[in-house]
C-alpha cells in the first residue's frame, strides 16, 4: 500500500476457515480409518505435543500395497510432559523430521537446574524474567517447572506469574481436561490432588491493557507469545525489558533463522522492536532440554524400531540439520535420502522420478556428518573397550584424544579471529 500498490488478496477468509473447519472429523489413536479406497491411515502418539500424532498410511495400487509412515514431530524418548513416542516397526517409507538433528538436547535434569538457576538469579537482582515461549505445551511446560520448583525448593510463591497470552490460557483448560495423556510423571502430579498448570503466583492475562500494566512491576516472570518472539504480546514487553542489565530472557524453544528471537541468541547488541532501536544489556539464556522436538539420539532411536528396511526421507529441518540427521541414518546402517523440492517418487517401484541428489551444505555439511561418525564410534568404544584395556589401545584412545583436541582448539581460535 505504501508503494502506491492494491493490497494483495488474502490467501483465504475467515468463511474459508469456517468452511474448512466442518469438514475436519475426530480420530481416536490407535485406531484405524478407512479415508479413500485403497487408502486407510491411523494416529499414533508422537509424544510432541497434546494430540499430535505420527500418520501411518496404507495405500493399494497396482495389487500391490504399500506402507508410508509419517513421523510429524516428535517428541523426545524420555518425555516430561507427553507419553513417549509410539513405536512403530513396519513401514516401506517414512518421512521423519529433522528440526533436531544434528545436535543433543541437555538432560532434563540439566535443563530443570539451569532454569532455576536463572529464576534464583532474577529473583537476587530483583529483576523481571522474559519467556518468550509457544502458548501450546511450551507455556504448560514452563507453568509445570513452576509449580514443581515451588513444591520441591519452596521459591517462589511470592513473586507473580505473568501469563499473558489469551489463547494460551485457552489451551491451558484444554490440557486440564485431558489427563489421561500425559506421561507418569504428571500423572503422580495429578494423583495427589495437584493442579500441574497453577503453581502460587500465577496471573492470567487477558485484555491488552492489562499486559501493557506489567511493565510497572519490577519483580516478576513473564510468559507469552510468540515462541520466537517475532509477533504477539512478547515484543512489547522485550522493548521494555531487555535494555536492562537486572532482567533475564529464557529462550525455551527452537529460533527460527530470520526471526528476533534468533538474532537475540546469537548476540545481536542492538535491536530494532518495536519500531525503536533498543541495546541488548539483559542476561539471554537458552534452554533447549524443553524442547517438544526430540534430539538427534531421540529420533535415531526411534528410526531403530524399524525392521523393515524402510527408506527414510528426511524432512522438516534446516538444511544443515538435515543432511547431518541423513548421514547418521547412515551411518546407523539405514537408508536415507534427503528430498529436494518438487522432488517425485515412484512408491510402488521404489525410485524417484526425478534425479536423487542428497542436498549438501558446503562445509557444515560435512563436519556435522563427521561429528555424527564420531559421536557413533565414542558409543560403540564406551559399549565394547574393556576397563582393563591393553597398553596398545589405551594408546590408540590418547592418540585420538590429542587430535580431537588439537582440533578443537583450532576451531577456537579460528572463531576468536573472525
Amino acid at each position: 500500500a505504501r508503494k502506491s500498490l492494491p493490497p494483495a488478496d488474502p490467501l483465504y477468509r475467515d468463511e474459508d476457515v469456517d468452511k474448512a473447519l466442518k469438514l475436519l472429523s475426530p480420530a481416536s489413536y490407535d485406531e484405524k480409518i478407512d479415508v479413500a479406497e485403497g487408502v486407510a491411515v491411523r494416529f499414533r502418539d508422537a509424544g510432541h505435543i497434546l494430540g499430535s500424532a505420527i500418520i501411518e498410511m496404507w495405500l493399494d495400487e497396482g495389487g500391490k500395497q504399500v506402507k508410508v509412515v509419517f513421523s510429524g514431530d516428535l517428541g523426545p524418548q524420555k518425555t516430561v510432559m507427553e507419553r513417549n513416542p509410539a513405536i512403530i516397526s513396519q513401514a516401506d517409507y517414512v518421512l521423519i523430521e529433522s528440526t533436531y538433528g544434528d545436535r543433543l538436547h541437555r538432560s532434563n535434569e540439566e535443563s530443570r537446574q539451569e532454569f532455576r538457576a536463572v529464576y534464583r538469579k532474577a529473583m537476587e537482582d530483583h529483576g523481571k524474567i522474559y519467556i518468550p515461549s509457544f502458548v501450546v505445551d511450551r507455556a504448560q511446560r514452563i507453568l509445570y517447572e513452576f509449580a514443581l520448583l515451588q513444591d520441591e525448593e519452596g521459591m517462589g510463591g511470592d513473586i507473580p506469574i505473568f501469563f499473558d497470552s489469551p489463547l494460551g490460557v485457552k489451551a491451558t483448560e484444554i490440557y486440564k481436561r485431558h489427563g489421561s495423556l500425559f506421561s507418569s510423571e504428571v500423572q503422580r502430579y495429578l494423583n495427589q490432588g495437584k493442579d500441574p498448570f497453577a503453581p502460587d503466583g500465577l496471573r492470567y492475562v487477558q485484555s491488552a491493557d492489562e499486559s501493557k500494566k506489567i511493565n510497572e512491576v519490577k519483580n516478576s516472570v513473564v510468559i507469552a507469545g510468540s515462541g520466537m518472539a517475532n509477533g504477539g504480546r512478547i515484543v512489547h514487553h522485550l522493548k521494555h525489558g531487555i535494555w536492562n542489565p537486572m532482567n533475564d530472557v529464557v529462550f525455551v524453544g527452537y529460533q527460527a533463522v530470520g526471526t528476533l528471537g534468533r538474532r537475540i541468541v546469537e548476540g545481536e547488541k542492538k535491536l530494532r522492536i518495536a519500531g525503536e532501536e533498543v541495546l541488548v544489556r539483559a542476561a539471554i539464556h537458552t534452554i533447549n532440554g524443553f524442547s517438544a522436538h526430540g534430539d538427534r539420539d531421540d529420533l535415531i532411536t526411534w528410526a531403530k524400531n524399524f525392521t523393515t528396511s524402510p527408506l527414510f526421507l528426511v524432512t522438516h529441518g534446516e538444511p544443515e540439520s538435515a543432511d547431518a540427521f541423513a548421514d547418521a541414518l547412515d551411518v546407523e546402517g539405514m537408508r536415507s535420502v534427503v528430498p529436494e523440492p518438487g522432488q517425485v517418487f515412484d512408491l510402488v517401484a521404489e525410485a524417484p522420478r526425478t534425479s536423487s541428489v542428497r542436498r549438501r551444505t558446503a562445509g557444515k555439511g560435512d563436519t556435522g556428518r563427521l561429528l555424527s561418525e564420531i559421536q557413533v564410534l565414542l558409543r560403540d568404544a564406551r559399549e565394547t573397550m574393556p576397563k582393563d584395556a591393553d597398553e596398545s589401545l589405551l594408546s590408540l584412545l590418547r592418540s585420538s584424544k590429542t587430535l580431537l583436541e588439537t582440533a578443537v582448539e583450532k576451531a577456537s581460535n579460528e572463531q576468536e579471529q573472525r
